[in-house]
């Protein structure tokens, strides 16, 4: 097996909540709390979860944008978990970014054309005779024309700025592109252009992705593994196709009873509804942290927490073996 391009160890990142006159830290909140991933080169991993699991918090501790509180971070085989952000100036050129919010991520007082050579020059990709030339060659790779780089970021829509955000992290040539809920803010039709624009360049740069989102639709089409996580750990990975053929985690087969399904006849099913709040992460409950949720929890998932377990490639943190069909067994 390849060695992993990016390899996240017992990872843990937490926040302090300060209070009191003296403002001293009272708690900390776990947005992630020991997560192990390895997202293994030209692969695409998605993520998913509600909000506030933990999943950006992901993305931006891979970019450093983030203190890590505990564990290790590899990225190319090297520990990056304590660099500083000289250390990592080096590194940004091969991870990237692609934000939720299209606009706020552009200059708009620059043209395109200036946001992408201002790339171009500061961090020396090519030589500044290259630089219209390069510009000219990214636009196109993502589908807008040359032309339109003398304009600002207020004359296009919504779809085609967060194709110009693409342009801008593919300046830098990276290997991995850290995708942060990309298309949760884009017209459904729009999302498809963008989600097949990144097939394309994933086959064409044989770029690695980390998809973050919400749509289960979307990490399907995108993703070769799926990561489910809840409450800053990750409950259940397998492939993609496990993950929607058999679902082994009862967070997980109440995420896609959610999902809307795309064949008319499969619509109108039993649905799963789960009841209560997500539990604070700045207290989580002991054990099992979907416990409190859970029908079918038992005594051992309120006081210990189940390990990630490996059956075949299909990894389950749950203490027992549940069928979707069990949900309509048990009172809902």
């Amino acid at each position: 097996m390849a060695q992993p391009l990016v390899e996240l160890k017992n990872l843990k990142i937490h926040y302090p909540v300060r209070g009191g006159v003296f403002f001293r830290i009272k708690n900390h909140v776990k947005a992630v709390d020991g997560v192990s991933l390895s997202i293994y080169p030209n692969e695409t991993l998605g993520l998913v979860g509600e909000s506030g699991c933990g999943k950006s918090t992901i993305g931006r501790g891979i970019m450093r944008l983030e203190q890590i509180s505990a564990g290790q971070i590899y990225f190319e085989g090297q520990d990056i978990s304590r660099y500083s952000r000289r250390q990592m100036r080096p590194l940004w050129k091969k991870m990237q970014m692609v934000f939720q919010d299209p606009y706020s991520s552009l200059n708009p007082r620059k043209t395109v054309g200036n946001a992408l050579a201002e790339i171009l020059r500061v961090h020396h990709i090519v030589p500044d005779r290259g630089i219209p030339g390069e510009i000219e060659r990214i636009m196109n790779l993502i589908g807008l024309s040359p032309d339109l780089k003398r304009r600002f970021p207020h004359e296009f829509s919504g779809g085609q700025r967060q194709r110009i955000n693409i342009a801008k992290a593919l300046t830098m040539r990276p290997r991995l592109l850290i995708c942060d809920e990309a298309i949760s803010a884009l017209d459904v039709s729009i999302q498809a252009q963008i989600l097949t624009l990144f097939t394309e360049l994933r086959s064409r740069l044989g770029l690695t992705y980390l998809f973050i989102a919400h749509g289960l639709g979307a990490v399907k089409y995108m993703s070769d593994r799926i990561a489910v996580m809840y409450l800053g750990k990750i409950v259940e990975l397998a492939p993609a196709q496990g993950i929607f053929a058999d679902p082994r985690h009862p967070y997980t087969q109440a995420l896609l009873s959610a999902y809307p399904d795309p064949n008319p006849r499969n619509r109108g099913g039993k649905k799963i509804v789960l009841t209560g709040q997500v539990p604070n992460p700045a207290d989580p409950p002991p054990g099992c942290g979907f416990h409190t949720r859970c029908p079918f929890a038992g005594n051992i998932c309120s006081s210990e927490t189940p390990d990630l377990k490996n059956d075949g490639g299909h990894f389950t943190a749950c203490h027992f073996r549940i069928h979707p069909s069990d949900w309509f067994e048990v009172k809902q």
